[in-house]
C-alpha cells in the first residue's frame, strides 16, 4: 500500500486502465490518493471518500513520505470555479499551476497588503493567488447548525449552476448529478457517496418526502438532486434540450416542472436527523 498527491489540476478515474474509456469520476489538486495496483501508464486508486478507479500516474506525485507530510500540513480550499497560482504576486505572474474549486493548498503565512496570499504546491514550490479565492476547511459538520448547514449545502451546489454536463465530472468544467451533490456535501465536510445510490457507511438515510428539507437529496432512476424546498431543486441533467447544472420544479404549474422525474422519484435522503 502506497500514498500518491494530485499534482495535475484535475485527475481523471477511469472505469478501466486505459484511455477513451468511461469516467468515472475526478480526483482534484491537492488530494492525497491511496495507490492499489499498477497497470501500464495508469494506477488504481482510492480517494479519501472511498471510491476507486484508473488514473494515469502522470496526474500523481508518487511519494509516501510527501504524501504524509502534505497530509499534515494546514490546507486551504479553493472555492472560485478555477483559479491560477501565480510566481509573482501580481496579475501579470506566470502560471505555474491552475486548479478547480474543491482542490488543496498549503499556505506560507497570510496575505500581504494586495490580498495576494503565498501558497506551497504539492510538488514545494511557492506560487501566489487570491486570498479571497481561497477558505479554510469546512469545520466537522455535527458542529454546524442545522438551519446553517443547510443554507451552506445549498449554496455550494448552486454555485455550479451553468457547468456543463459531463458523466463522472465534479468541477465546474463539467459535473454530473452526483458529482454535483457529493461536491456540494465534501466542501462542507460531509462525505457521502460518490455516486447517485444510498449506501451503508455513508451519512445519508431515507426520510419521507414530505420531511424533505433545503439540502435533502432527492433520487430517481440513476440520477440524483438536492431538494431547495417549495417543490424546487438542483441538479446537473443530461435531459436533451436542458444539459447541465440547472434548477428544476417538482410543482406542475412551474415553467420548469420535470413531470417525468416527480413520476420516477425512488428516495428521499438526509444527514439530519436519527434514521428511522
Amino acid at each position: 500500500m502506497s500514498f500518491a498527491v494530485v499534482v495535475s489540476d484535475i485527475a481523471p478515474l477511469y472505469t478501466k486502465p486505459e484511455p477513451l474509456c468511461e469516467l468515472a469520476d475526478e480526483a482534484l489538486y491537492g488530494m492525497v490518493l491511496e495507490v492499489l495496483a499498477r497497470e501500464g501508464m495508469y494506477c488504481r486508486v482510492r480517494t479519501h471518500y472511498r471510491y476507486e478507479g484508473w488514473t494515469p500516474a502522470r496526474c500523481l506525485l508518487e511519494d509516501g513520505a510527501l504524501a504524509a507530510q502534505w497530509q499534515s500540513v494546514p490546507k486551504l480550499v479553493v472555492q472560485k470555479p478555477y483559479i491560477d497560482v501565480l510566481n509573482e504576486p501580481k496579475v501579470q505572474g506566470g502560471c505555474l499551476q491552475s486548479m478547480p474549486r474543491g482542490a488543496f493548498l498549503c499556505p506560507e503565512g497570510g496575505p500581504d497588503e494586495n490580498q495576494w496570499q503565498p501558497v506551497r504546491l504539492a510538488d514545494g514550490r511557492l506560487g501566489y493567488t487570491k486570498a479571497t479565492y481561497l477558505a479554510q476547511p469546512a469545520p466537522a459538520w455535527e458542529s454546524v447548525g442545522e438551519d446553517e448547514l443547510r443554507q451552506r449545502l445549498c449554496g455550494a451546489a448552486l454555485s455550479y449552476l451553468g457547468a456543463q454536463y459531463r458523466w463522472g465530472g465534479k468541477t465546474p468544467l463539467g459535473i454530473d448529478c452526483s458529482g454535483l451533490v457529493s461536491m456540494a456535501y465534501l466542501l462542507n465536510g460531509v462525505i457521502i457517496y460518490r455516486d447517485a445510490a444510498i449506501k451503508p457507511g455513508f451519512a445519508l438515510h431515507e426520510i419521507s418526502f414530505e420531511a424533505a428539507k433545503p439540502g435533502d437529496l432527492l433520487f430517481f432512476p440513476g440520477h440524483v438532486a438536492m431538494y431547495l424546498g417549495e417543490g424546487r431543486f438542483v441538479h446537473s441533467t443530461g435531459h436533451t434540450g436542458t444539459e447541465g447544472v440547472i434548477l428544476s420544479s417538482l410543482a406542475e404549474e412551474a415553467p420548469d416542472y420535470r413531470a417525468d422525474l416527480k413520476e420516477s422519484m425512488t428516495a428521499v435522503a438526509s444527514i439530519f436527523g436519527a434514521p428511522q
